[in-house]
């Protein structure tokens, strides 16, 4: 862990994610008497525990439930997670001299790279050689978990305050993770057409993505302070709640741009977690037929750049990935969906006398 979080410099979700996996396979270990090198050998046995096993925190007594009717405990993306997370283990242990080499190849196997998408393939057509996991599921390849145009609507309706719907808005209409939206700074946020007179170069409404230690524990996830636009109806927005807020005195002495306004302690950041509280509690008033949490409408904000004919490239940068391949999920977007946008876009209409 201190290899991924400080050799490597990877974020606290990573390490976090990193730990989560390690702890399910040391705790198979444990369970069928094996060492960890030993349960490398049985990569294949601790996948089935993985998918199979009949309770996530089960003890010694578990039982493995496989075959017709049984349904995994856990996904082909959760169990691909965990194994990253083993072979990162065995190959950080392999390098230190704390494990015996021959384990590396039990993990790993040379391929081509034939099977790569054609952006991570070189461009001079040469067949190249990789290592490739001997142990991945395959992952079914399914619509991205978008938030309906409809929940979204119906989210809005049932917000019970204007700062409540600008943080619906700002996931579903400018992409910000719940940490993002938490942890923004009222100096993050530029709402005129120039900012120069403040020092910033970019033109239009935007808000600045920038990641801090904060009190209230939220946090961006990107390392790279990225710049994301705002639309008419996210500005608007903003206005309302900067005039619901102005009649708290105890908020003004805060810099976060969104506290506590109707519970204790008044004028104190919001924490994340109740980003989700407040979401589901506004699903529950709508009475939408499927609960909607706050990455859901992160989701419908990508797959709206993506069906407004966005670039990889531009959806990478304003939903603020690191890997292209977190962008993938937005490129294939539903034909039925991507007609029914653009029937929804409003013919222009101009003013009298303007051209």
């Amino acid at each position: 862990m201190r290899q991924v979080r400080l050799g490597r410099d990877g974020s606290e979700l990573t390490t976090k994610a990193y730990a989560g996996g390690i702890a399910l396979f040391l705790r198979w270990c444990g369970l069928t008497n094996r060492t960890w090198q030993a349960g490398v050998e049985h990569l294949g046995l601790f996948m089935t525990w993985l998918r199979h096993v009949s309770s996530p925190a089960s003890g010694a007594g578990a039982v493995v439930l496989a075959g017709p009717g049984a349904d995994p405990v856990r996904s082909a993306r959760r169990v691909n997670a965990v194994l990253t997370a083993v072979r990162g283990m065995v190959s950080h242990a392999a390098a230190t001299g704390q494990a015996p080499s021959h384990l590396v190849p039990m993990l790993y196997e040379v391929a081509d790279d034939r099977d790569l998408p054609e952006h991570a393939r070189g461009e001079d057509a040469r067949m190249a050689w990789r290592l490739r996991a001997r142990h991945r599921l395959r992952e079914d390849e399914r619509p991205v978990d978008r938030a309906r145009d409809q929940e979204i609507a119906a989210l809005l309706g049932a917000c019970r305050s204007a700062r409540d719907r600008l943080i619906v808005l700002l996931m579903a209409r400018a992409g910000l993770r719940r940490g993002e939206v938490c942890g923004l700074r009222r100096c993050d946020v530029h709402l005129m057409p120039d900012s120069g007179v403040l020092g910033c170069e970019t033109a239009r409404a935007h808000l600045h993505v920038v990641r801090r230690d904060n009190p209230n524990g939220a946090w961006a996830k990107s390392r790279r302070q990225r710049v994301v636009p705002l639309d008419f109806v996210t500005v608007q927005a903003f206005g309302a709640y900067e005039f619901e807020r102005l009649a708290v005195t105890a908020a003004a002495a805060s810099d976060f741009v969104l506290v506590n306004l109707f519970r204790e302690p008044v004028g104190a950041p919001m924490p994340p977690d109740a980003v989700n509280a407040l979401i589901a509690a506004a699903g529950h008033r709508a009475g939408l037929a499927r609960p909607v949490t706050p990455h859901p409408l992160r989701h419908a904000f990508g797959s709206s750049v993506a069906d407004a004919g966005g670039t990889p490239d531009e959806i990478q940068d304003l939903m603020g990935h690191r890997s292209l391949g977190s962008t993938q999920i937005y490129l294939h977007p539903d034909p039925a969906r991507l007609r029914a946008a653009v029937d929804r876009v409003p013919s222009p209409r101009l003013p009298a006398g303007k051209t």
